[in-house]
């Protein structure tokens, strides 16, 4: 059985047989839909993913009668293109993997908001609580949406709508924050000591720029002719990111002060070409390079392609680690101290007290992020006119550069290649059937796999599982667990191509590209962290090919509470993109914990990051904070009822996020867009709502 929607010959059926008719096809009922095999129903509008189309449906009725038929966007949730015939058929589970458009990707980070029931969130004026949900309430003359925040025992606050912008979700990595009173007094003490130690950081600040200005480095000169050589056999075409950075770069160099630079970019975005060109322009100066990486893998894989890019020119690159021999060892640092050496590429095997330079020029450090400060002040000292360049995949946040320019140079590279597509993600319960057809499609096109199963104890077990399952394909195994050279040596292997699929632990989260890699399985998806699951994704998709993500969860009727509420996370971040942000956070605070140190840290831990980055920005430049904040909207009408009701928009999160968004309006057509996009997601406006859009239009410029 089918269901045929024709619009033009006025057949079809009612409403009510048809969302019958999606029950019977085997569609599943959510708040929103979001994959193949989803339906939603909000008042006269039916939203429905079919599940051999490449885009959803929404369907509004009119009574009994077909009023609008479109499709629509998952990322954004809005209308597209008017659609007058089409059919609906079973959903098929098995073979609904390769099914997306790829064309539009633009994401919505506004579609749902960042906080949901259960989170912790952040005050300005009373702390760290806990968000129990939105609330009706007439706590004034008119009825309104409350947040409701539990504080330290029976303390509880209700949040009027207007104070949104003094609410923040708290993010600190896996901290668990402790709750506040209202009454004890601690957090305006907390806050105080935050807000001292900020001018302590901002004096440091400005002590540390006006030292690095009077410190005199080696002036690099400007590009010689192997140089621009070296640059033309760069194989695709530089982003105007890629551009701009290099002559950061070498602005850097080329002055009389010494660099210390950090450029931060996204997994694949040519961040180690930069490196290359760096280093080149500093041995075609005579000055010896050191490259400090985290992991001996990645070490190789630098080495690999530092010699590929110089191979055409008469400087020697050398990789030192343990697995060279005390012997090569010995060899490769008398060689350096000589000046045979022109690039030493390794682990924190560089920093140790034997390794010398003939005339040392320019660190570089990799994922940085991974270091302590004390490595590389080691290597520093040992040469204080070195200049150096710093590299992190950790996207720490604009917000937080331009606190701290006084600090450091900032690079960004936040453009991705012009070939480069959007890594297609699938999030779908487990099967063989999904495994074997994506290993295959996989193999087919001429690529390779990675297969994360993130349970060492069991892997052999899981290997043998595959093998039967597909004879025919070659796999590989690695965890960290491995002798360090058999695990070198998968790894080599799987890079020239010797095997089709690796299954691995998350042993390759960081650093290694392997080109070739164009699919990624994680198995039980549930148990990965956004922000994992973020860095994991960016593994694949490194060329021009398409890439592809299969997260791949247990059966849902076995998930514990939270597991499930991570599930729904990790599907929406997959569907929408505006899980990106959540993605990212933990990065961020990463990130900024190392840039800032363990003192800043403990700030971000006691008050969450969102409040500890307003609070640097507004130490560091508070005129310029003051003058730039925006003026909040009054969200509440205070001679009619202000809310959104439920029977207009169910989802409390979908709510909150409209109330963020009519927040953050400066303009009319700001919310002229809103009232559109309401309308063509949920349906004509109900009265209150419509009154609410008319009070507040009232408050902005047109």
């Amino acid at each position: 059985m089918n269901l045929v929607l024709n619009v033009k010959k006025n057949s079809y059926p009612s409403y009510v047989h048809f969302i019958e008719g999606l029950v019977a096809l085997g569609y599943a009922r959510v708040q929103m839909v979001l994959e193949p095999g989803e339906f939603a129903v909000r008042g006269s509008i039916i939203d429905v993913f079919p599940t051999h189309h490449a885009q959803p449906l929404r369907v509004e009725y009119d009574n009994e009668k077909i009023d609008r038929l479109n499709a629509f966007h998952v990322h954004t949730q809005r209308s597209l293109s008017a659609i007058y015939e089409t059919e609906i058929g079973p959903v098929d589970r098995d073979h609904q993997v390769f099914f997306s458009d790829m064309s539009d990707t633009t994401a919505s980070d506004a579609l749902l908001s960042d906080i949901e029931e259960g989170d912790y969130v952040v005050h300005e004026s009373y702390g760290i609580g806990q968000f129990k949900g939105l609330v009706r309430l007439k706590l004034t003359k008119v009825e309104g949406e409350y947040l409701f925040i539990q504080y330290k025992g029976e303390d509880k606050v209700y949040v009027p709508l207007d104070q949104l912008h003094l609410i923040y979700k708290y993010s600190a990595g896996e901290a668990v924050p402790k709750v506040n009173g209202l009454y004890d007094g601690v957090w305006k003490k907390t806050t105080a000591k935050v807000k001292k130690d900020l001018e302590v950081l901002a004096e440091d600040v400005y002590v540390m720029q006006k030292t690095r200005q009077e410190k005199e480095g080696f002036a690099f000169l400007e590009d010689t002719v192997w140089q621009i050589d070296l640059e033309r056999q760069f194989e695709h075409k530089d982003t105007p990111d890629q551009e701009k950075v290099t002559l950061e770069v070498k602005q850097d160099m080329e002055s009389p002060q010494s660099m210390d630079r950090l450029l931060c970019g996204d997994v694949g975005y040519g961040k180690t070409e930069i490196l290359v060109r760096a280093a080149f322009k500093a041995v075609e100066n005579q000055k010896q390079v050191a490259i400090l990486v985290p992991t001996t893998l990645l070490a190789q894989q630098h080495y690999r392609t530092f010699v590929k890019r110089f191979s055409s020119f008469p400087y020697r690159v050398e990789v030192l680690s343990r697995f060279k021999s005390a012997k090569e060892q010995k060899k490769i640092l008398e060689e350096l101290q000589q000046n045979k050496i022109q690039v030493i590429i390794g682990t924190h095997r560089l920093v140790q007290k034997d390794v010398h330079f003939h005339d040392f020029g320019l660190l570089i450090v990799d994922e940085e992020q991974r270091f302590g400060v004390t490595h590389k002040e080691k290597l520093k000292n040992n040469q204080p006119h070195v200049d150096v360049l710093s590299v992190s995949a950790t996207p720490i946040p604009r917000t937080l550069y331009m606190a701290l320019t006084g600090a450091r140079s900032f690079s960004t590279l936040s453009t991705p290649p012009v070939a480069r597509k959007p890594i297609w993600t699938r999030v779908s319960a487990y099967s063989d059937e999904t495994v074997k057809l994506a290993i295959e499609h996989e193999i087919k096109s001429g690529g390779q796999v990675y297969y994360i199963y993130n349970h060492v104890q069991t892997m052999a077990k899981k290997y043998h599982h595959l093998k039967e399952l597909m004879p025919t394909v070659r796999f590989g195994m690695a965890h960290g667990q491995m002798d360090e050279k058999i695990l070198e040596k998968t790894m080599m292997d799987f890079l020239d191509q010797k095997f089709d699929v690796l299954l691995c632990s998350t042993i390759i989260e960081n650093g290694l590209d392997m080109p070739n890699a164009n699919t990624i399985i994680l198995e039980k998806a549930e148990y990965f962290g956004l922000s994992q699951i973020h860095q994991l994704r960016g593994r694949v998709g490194r060329t021009e090919k398409q890439g592809y993500a299969f997260l791949l969860y247990t059966d849902v009727e076995t998930l514990s509470e939270k597991s499930a509420r991570r599930l729904q996370a990790i599907k929406e971040y997959a569907a929408l993109g505006s899980g990106y942000k959540l993605a990212l956070k933990d990065l961020e605070i990463r990130g900024a914990g190392t840039l800032l140190g363990k003192r800043q840290s403990g700030h971000i831990t006691t008050i969450g990051f969102e409040l500890y980055c307003k609070m640097l920005s507004s130490t560091m430049a508070p005129s310029h904070a003051k003058k730039h904040a925006p003026k909040p909207m009054m969200l509440m009408n205070p001679e009619k009822a202000s809310y959104i009701p439920e029977a207009y928009i169910e989802n409390p999160r979908e709510r909150l996020a409209l109330y963020q968004r009519l927040g953050q309006c400066q303009f009319q057509v700001d919310l002229e867009v809103i009232k559109f996009e309401l309308e063509d997601r949920y349906g004509q406006l109900p009265l209150l709502l419509a009154q609410l859009m008319v009070f507040l239009m009232s408050q902005l410029r047109d």
